[in-house]
């Protein structure tokens, strides 16, 4: 039986959550799986709501829509819990993780009734500490392919590296940071 796993992100223009999706997309494929991974939006600008989306299989994906009932969604910026329902369509099966420094009990009456899972992963502190820069994608990235067990941690860790040296093969000091927030990301979420 095929197993195809749906998530959604939402973000801020700018944020990554675009680039969090389409590099899940390539990490995967470079493992054997079937992808797709694409955002959606219009003449949005930066800091303006963005939603990006993966599809991951081991069989061929026939389906070529956004994704309404996705197994988990992940949350960039917790901003957006107070204007958009993150949640809608999200089976009480699935799950939503939220980059906050916030708990899951704080987080839950702003997400419409929903009674699923809750993860959290401060993923501005993550980036923060391990890249100096606000990057939150990074950490995230990490965290819901732990939490959706797409693939393992150590393929995803090499793939990612490869995926990182090919994307700042002129700034190599940035892929032992990135490295150390996907690491860590792994171990904090919670």
């Amino acid at each position: 039986m095929s197993r195809t796993t749906e998530i959604r992100w939402h973000g801020r223009g700018g944020q990554g959550a675009k680039t969090a999706a389409l590099l899940l997309a390539d990490v995967a494929f470079k493992t054997g799986m079937y992808v797709q991974g694409f955002p959606e939006y219009g003449p949005e600008r930066m800091g303006a709501p963005i939603t990006a989306y993966n599809r991951l299989s081991d069989t061929q994906i026939r389906t070529h829509s956004n994704i309404y009932t996705p197994q988990y969604v992940v949350v960039v910026d917790d901003t957006l819990l107070e204007t958009i329902d993150v949640t809608a369509g999200l089976a009480e099966d699935g799950c939503v993780l939220v980059n906050s420094g916030k708990t899951a009990e704080e987080l839950r009456p702003l997400l419409n009734g929903y009674k699923g899972d809750i993860k959290v992963l401060d993923a501005c502190r993550v980036s923060m500490e391990t890249l100096g820069k606000n990057f939150p994608n990074t950490p995230l990235l990490a965290a819901v392919v732990k939490l959706a067990g797409v693939m393992d941690e150590e393929v995803f860790l090499k793939e990612m590296r490869v995926s990182f040296e090919h994307k700042f093969a002129r700034k190599p000091e940035v892929i032992e940071g990135n490295m150390r927030a996907l690491e860590m990301a792994l171990k904090e979420v919670r």
